[in-house]
């Protein structure tokens, strides 16, 4: 199966829950759910946009820290807390797939960890051999 590659992104929650932001084992890859947190501060609050694009940029650095990257990525799920807003999370995804356009869905959820957060996103990619 090959050898477990894992990523921590010091996040709150990670130790709290007891889990790994990312794991790679061979040329799969997981990125966990992950929202607009730094350390204990919520980015864009209120805004889905700036929430989803920042969500977008941790998933990047994540990948990039195991030898992936935004092109390997073929499943995204998007979870959002009221999917009136949905248009804003499409517009930060489509940025950040420009390349290539994975499998993709959105569902709305009652609530997210932490109320100011309104979207989390989760991803899977395979590594080219």
């Amino acid at each position: 199966m090959g050898q477990r590659i894992y990523v921590s992104s010091g996040g709150p929650w990670e130790q709290v829950i007891g889990y790994h932001r990312a794991i790679r084992v061979g040329n799969r890859v997981v990125v966990a759910g992950t929202t607009a947190t730094k350390g204990e501060e919520i980015i864009g609050v209120g805004d889905m946009y700036t929430q989803a694009a920042y969500v977008l940029k941790i998933i990047r650095k994540a990948l990039t820290s195991v030898g992936a990257n935004m092109s390997d990525v073929i499943v995204v799920r998007i979870y959002v807390t009221d999917m009136s807003q949905w248009p804003a999370v499409a517009q930060a995804h489509r940025e950040a797939f420009v390349d290539t356009r994975p499998v993709t869905t959105i569902v709305e959820v009652g609530a997210l960890i932490d109320p100011r957060l309104l979207v989390e996103i989760e991803v899977e990619a395979v590594v080219a051999e």
